[in-house]
């Protein structure tokens, strides 16, 4: 099964995005959708990014629906960088644009560095308009951008993913913060593995897989 490029009208312009609509085997209905963030695009981030594209791999073989896609200012969408709350304004665009095609699956949330502040803010957005999230994933997540916990969803189950020793993320700063957070969640930690997962896609893919099987 190969993604399709598609086009979704952003806040400021048009947002270039990959959409797999996931048949599965023998035609098997798919069992939910999911919106995948990318990391920071000011260090290089895009939606090819090789941890994203671990995530989408993830997600199809779960049986899940996938879309993925740029933020403003990076490869073909529009505009330029916001490094904020844009970014957010053009995740929430591609989840209403995946929402309009299947209204009636549900919603799992990925964000890898950067993408992880924007897939839980995204999160808390849609559940304050009465959204039900399956699941969020926050790998290597910039957690200090989340200025206070009122921006995360809380009726969905949360899933913290942190190398040990990530050069980006410092480690610490998401086990303070997971330690913090009131609301219920699992902090995984993976051993020996750095900010890009080098060598260790493998296991980061089954950390997730039977996380989005139950």
């Amino acid at each position: 099964m190969r993604e399709t490029p598609v086009v979704i009208d952003g806040p400021v312009g048009q947002l270039e995005a990959l959409y797999l609509e996931n048949k599965g085997l023998d035609n098997e209905q798919p069992r939910g959708i999911a919106l995948i963030c990318h990391p920071n695009p000011v260090q290089g981030g895009t939606m090819l990014n090789k941890v994203v594209s671990t995530l989408q791999r993830t997600a199809r073989d779960a049986g899940l629906i996938t879309l993925r896609f740029n933020y403003r200012g990076v490869g073909a969408s529009e505009g330029s960088h916001d490094m904020g709350t844009g970014e957010v304004d053009d995740a929430q665009a591609a989840a209403e644009w995946l929402r309009a095609k299947h209204p009636d699956l549900p919603l799992t949330l990925f964000g890898f560095s950067f993408g992880g502040f924007v897939a839980a803010s995204l999160g808390g957005r849609l559940e304050a308009k009465s959204e039900q999230l399956k699941h969020l994933f926050m790998v290597a997540a910039a957690v200090t951008r989340l200025n206070g916990y009122d921006l995360l969803p809380v009726n969905c189950p949360l899933t913290l993913i942190q190398p040990e020793t990530d050069e980006v993320i410092d480690p610490q700063a998401v086990y303070d913060w997971s330690s913090k957070l009131e609301r219920p969640h699992e902090l995984l930690k993976v051993a020996e593995c750095g900010h890009f997962f080098h060598g260790k896609l493998t296991d980061l893919k089954d950390l997730i897989l039977p996380r989005l099987s139950n």
